[in-house]
């Protein structure tokens, strides 16, 4: 590769637009607040990570687009999405920053940024569509109101989802139904075993009163009902369309496949992807709330900038913006290792290292 004229750090990062960027609307008005800067240069450097989050996001979307995904590329989109959440780390962290500011700080300057508000960023918007948030159409009307004139992307660019294509994966796993191996009817069978033994462990325990017992039966009873709910493929479709599930049924039996039979080699890595995906889950979740937090320190019960409740609104968003919670909810339907069916040999040794070591 040709080498072009000397770069320098400062022309690289064209630190002299950057740097220029902070321009505090208290200066602007003849009376300066100080802590306006910290404010603008915080919300600078989140619209910064927003970027790079969505270069990562779409660049997982692109390698999950295919038909098949390779082996190769389930390790750079598992190491990709291993930064988005690294990065989602550091949108937490950055509130500790602002949070230096106080209240009074704050409102120095804040009746000057209205009508302007984070509802206006449209980086968000795609981060959270992108990722497979889910708005009500009153939801995304209250959206699209706010981001404007400014909303360049359509709504093309942001479909499918992280999730859509996620589920679309799981739901081509070949190891549901492999050469004579049935997973869920080998999981049926060793859930009900499980639910048996540990009915008979609550009728002849020694140290249980009778009234120990009934209340241990009827804890049974309501883990019997999830395990039902879930083996029954109606009744899991039912919970889709009333919006209690929305992995779908196929994909979740692969998803609970990988997590189950996680020591498999070729299920190394499926797994770890699965579990980025609900930590970054949690993570935005957590800069939610303590989003939310910081607005009722900052603000009270003050309306927000933007026009909304402020603390309320940003309260509401905490669970009702989680995407792979079907994810994080199969901890619910595992099993202990010494209860999971034995694999056949033949799909052991097709989930195993096609090399592992010398003739």
């Amino acid at each position: 590769m040709a080498k072009g004229p000397p770069i320098h750090y400062a022309s690289y990062l064209k630190l002299d637009r950057l740097l220029s960027l902070q321009e505090p609307e208290s200066a602007r008005h003849g009376r300066p607040a100080h802590d306006e800067t910290l404010f603008i240069i915080v919300h600078q450097v989140y619209e910064l990570w927003f970027k790079q989050f969505l270069h990562e996001i779409d660049s997982v979307r692109s390698l999950f687009r295919q038909d098949r995904v390779a082996e190769r590329d389930m390790g750079l989109a598992a190491s990709r999405l291993h930064r988005v959440a690294e990065i989602a780390k550091l949108l937490i962290d950055q509130l500790s920053i602002l949070e230096t500011m106080t209240p009074l700080d704050f409102l120095d300057f804040r009746d000057l940024l209205s009508p302007a508000s984070g509802f206006q960023s449209i980086q968000f918007h795609d981060l959270e569509m992108k990722f497979g948030v889910q708005l009500d159409p009153a939801q995304m009307e209250h959206r699209q109101r706010n981001l404007g004139s400014t909303r360049a992307d359509s709504a093309a660019d942001v479909n499918p989802s992280l999730f859509t294509l996620v589920e679309r994966w799981l739901e081509r796993t070949p190891f549901l139904d492999f050469r004579g191996f049935n997973f869920w009817s080998a999981y049926r069978s060793a859930v009900t075993a499980m639910l048996e033994r540990d009915e008979k462990a609550i009728a002849t325990h020694p140290s249980l009163s009778d009234s120990d017992k009934e209340q241990e039966k009827r804890e049974l009873a309501k883990t019997r009902e999830s395990f039902d709910a879930l083996l029954d493929k109606e009744r899991h479709d039912d919970l889709v369309k009333k919006k209690h599930r929305r992995l779908s049924h196929k994909a979740t039996q692969a998803a609970l496949l990988i997590h189950l039979y996680r020591d498999q080699p070729a299920f190394h890595v499926p797994f770890r992807l699965l579990t980025t995906l609900v930590d970054i889950d949690e993570l935005l979740a957590s800069w939610r709330h303590r989003h939310a937090l910081m607005a009722f320190r900052m603000i009270g019960t003050k309306i927000g900038t933007g026009g909304t409740s402020g603390y309320g609104y940003l309260r509401s968003t905490v669970e009702s913006r989680k995407v792979f919670t079907d994810l994080a909810n199969l901890a619910t339907f595992l099993i202990p290792r010494s209860a999971l069916p034995s694999l056949p040999e033949h799909v052991e040794k097709s989930l195993g290292f096609a090399f592992e070591g010398s003739a």
